[in-house]
């Protein structure tokens, strides 16, 4: 099944959680609520003054079914960030979704490195590497975007992290230097099952949020 697909494309990779998430996995608009992206300059940009003296935020108008615990950390995120707003924010992620997906599969580096962080960047580079070695290149396609919900958050400090669990259908497929498919299906899509995690510093003048967790669900 899909474990095959990875087994292929990444050989000598599985170790890493990362990589067997995305690897498996199958927009260039710019993502809504500005998710992602970063210039250099703009990593390292320090706190806006007085970001702390903020007057308290109105509750969010969050889904009666809701948990009160991730109530809570929204909240607790949108008190230290005014402009945060989740619906918003799963809009953006579902875009982001798809850029970083795609990047990977076409062994774009240069655009990883803007929406990740850089310890995952460095493992996507590794893995592009190691499939590039071995001629091997993916021809996936994000089918459907069936659902994207926010299922966790916290607030560490002034570190925002929300985490996310995409389902969606992709294709899969593996082709070798001579261009023939040697994993996947070109006719059959499957199901994936996404958990990701985006972070920000609350109080830092960048608005935008980077990748910095993955895994899959059930």
């Amino acid at each position: 099944m899909i474990e095959i697909v990875v087994l292929a494309m990444l050989a000598g990779f599985i170790a890493l959680r990362l990589v067997s998430v995305l690897g498996r996995r199958t927009g260039h608009e710019e993502p809504a609520g500005e998710i992602v992206r970063r210039s250099p300059a703009e990593q390292q940009t320090p706190p806006r003054a007085g970001s702390y003296d903020l007057p308290p935020a109105a509750p969010l108008d969050l889904p009666a079914d809701m948990s009160p615990a991730l109530k809570e950390s929204l909240n607790a995120i949108a008190a230290a960030d005014p402009s945060f707003d989740p619906s918003r924010f799963a809009e953006g992620a579902k875009a982001a979704y798809r850029m970083i997906l795609e990047a990977f599969w076409k062994g774009d580096v240069a655009a990883l490195r803007d929406l990740v962080s850089d310890d995952i960047a460095d493992q996507f580079a590794e893995a592009i590497a190691a499939r590039e070695a071995e001629g091997l290149t993916l021809d996936n396609r994000l089918v459907s975007l069936e659902k994207v919900e926010i299922v966790a958050a916290q607030l560490r400090g002034a570190m925002a992290e929300v985490t996310l669990r995409f389902d969606a259908d992709l294709v899969a497929i593996t082709r070798d230097k001579a261009g023939s498919v040697v994993s996947g299906s070109l006719s059959d899509a499957v199901q994936s099952h996404d958990v990701w995690t985006f972070s920000r510093h609350t109080g830092a003048a960048d608005p935008n949020w980077l990748l910095i967790d993955t895994d899959e669900d059930a």
